[in-house]
């Protein structure tokens, strides 16, 4: 049977389980979308279930409604998580698959807060160099504080052509005329690092050939020195080992994984997070260099 596209006083009571007078009520105070027609009310049926769904405290994130389906990761690119996921995709097929889109750390958590994925991957390093991630957890996430578990540490550096031709020592030599790199984009830690390493050398960005050119990942940034088209980028050691480059480490950094509590228990995350300390995850890990793995795995917040 149709629906009717209007309702009456009555079936509007009747519909939302109030009096008629109630109606009216919400008419005036509330907004009840209504339209008067030769003296009596009548109320668009369309136009009344969107009023309603607009008056729904504690709607279900977009992400809640998704997890039966799928299973999405936004942050931070990395080899070894894409590894993984791949891993855990091919070992059950017949469950949620796992989506990974690396747009950077900050848009992870910024996807996080809008309820838009179920984890998101982050290695965002504070100033002090003394931590990562919870200063812009407090900034994107605000009090709405996820589990926070470690996936793994890696290192950062200077990718340079094989052989290191251009003899690039650090990061200073990025001021010289011969030189052109390939940046990440801005909110990605890699693009973070790079700012903090020229800040503490007093170097202008704007003096580096190449700083506004910017690449989605680090697989992107390595391309382009082994293609000759940059002479270097910031990156992690896996991608340069990977493609044959040079590699001039900078630091060991923390990527973790961030997890909202309303997620964290479900079957299909502990699913992924228990093939983070799984021997595969280690197997895998092991063919990749510039990982260290010895705390995957580990809840960092909240603390035991």
């Amino acid at each position: 049977m149709k629906k009717k596209e209007y309702l009456t006083t009555k079936e509007v009571a009747e519909f939302l389980d109030i009096n008629e007078k109630m109606v009216y009520q919400l008419i005036n105070e509330k907004g009840l979308p209504a339209c008067r027609v030769t003296g009596k009310w009548l109320f668009p049926r369309n136009l009344l279930e969107k009023w309603l769904e607009s008056h729904t405290i504690n709607k279900p994130k977009p992400a809640q409604s998704l997890l039966s389906s799928v299973i999405i990761i936004i942050g931070s690119h990395d080899l070894l998580l894409e590894a993984i996921i791949n891993e855990y995709n091919r070992n059950f097929p017949k469950i949620p698959p796992i989506v990974y889109s690396p747009m950077g750390s900050s848009s992870g958590l910024k996807a996080l807060k809008k309820g838009i994925c179920h984890i998101a991957s982050s290695h965002l390093m504070h100033e002090s160099e003394d931590e990562y991630n919870f200063a812009y957890i407090e900034k994107y996430l605000e009090d709405d504080m996820p589990a926070v578990i470690n996936f793994c540490l890696r290192e950062q550096g200077i990718i340079v052509q094989k052989g290191n031709p251009k003899r690039i020592k650090d990061v200073t030599s990025f001021t010289r005329k011969d030189i052109t790199i390939a940046n990440r984009p801005k909110g990605t830690g890699t693009r973070l690092l790079l700012d903090h390493e020229l800040k503490k050398k007093s170097i202008d960005p704007s003096s580096i050939k190449g700083y506004e050119n910017e690449f989605p990942s680090h697989l992107s940034v390595a391309i382009e020195v082994l293609s000759k088209r940059a002479d270097a980028a910031i990156g992690i050691r896996a991608v340069a080992t990977m493609l044959g480059l040079n590699f001039i480490p900078l630091r060991w950094e923390r990527y973790d994984l961030f997890i909202p509590k309303e997620f964290f228990f479900e079957k299909e995350i502990q699913r992924f997070l228990s093939m983070i300390q799984d021997k595969r995850f280690r197997e895998i890990a092991s063919k990749f260099d510039g990982y260290k793995i010895d705390y995957s795995g580990r809840i960092i917040f909240p603390k035991e």
